[in-house]
């Protein structure tokens, strides 16, 4: 006997918050020393990224960045922020993410987990190629 499909006609898409709660929830799940690594690091939800960014990452579109690091990776400027400096902050952009998701074939949660961690890498100063070299050597 195999269960009725999911009545789509009466979902909503992940809203800011349920995004913020799968982030949250993912964060919760990492191993609690590399939590301690990220004390005071921001994580921050928002639709899009701003015009701003988006030119300087040089980005074609709205959908083709899916989060961002902005600060001193840890390797650079140690565990402390200095005085008058801004915390390191990590942003998920809920509809790239979203768009991503509906083309791919992953959990959204999973989405949602390697963005953040992606880009908990940069904090801790990795760089793109870094991430990208320990994932083909865990595959």
């Amino acid at each position: 006997m195999s269960t009725p499909p999911p009545d789509w006609t009466a979902l909503l898409p992940p809203s800011l918050v349920t995004i913020e709660n799968i982030a949250d929830a993912a964060f919760a799940d990492l191993p609690p020393a590399f939590r301690k690594l990220c004390d005071g690091l921001v994580i921050r939800v928002e639709d899009f990224p701003e015009d701003e960014v988006l030119d300087e990452m040089d980005c074609e579109t709205e959908y083709d960045l899916l989060g961002l690091f902005r600060g001193a990776g840890l390797a650079q400027s140690g565990a402390t922020p200095e005085s008058g400096q801004s915390p390191n902050m990590i942003w998920l952009y809920r509809r790239p993410i979203l768009d991503y998701w509906a083309e791919s074939d992953e959990l959204l949660g999973a989405v949602i987990t390697h963005v953040l961690v992606h880009e908990i890498g940069h904090h801790f100063g990795l760089s793109d190629e870094d991430m990208d070299a320990i994932e083909n050597r865990a595959a």
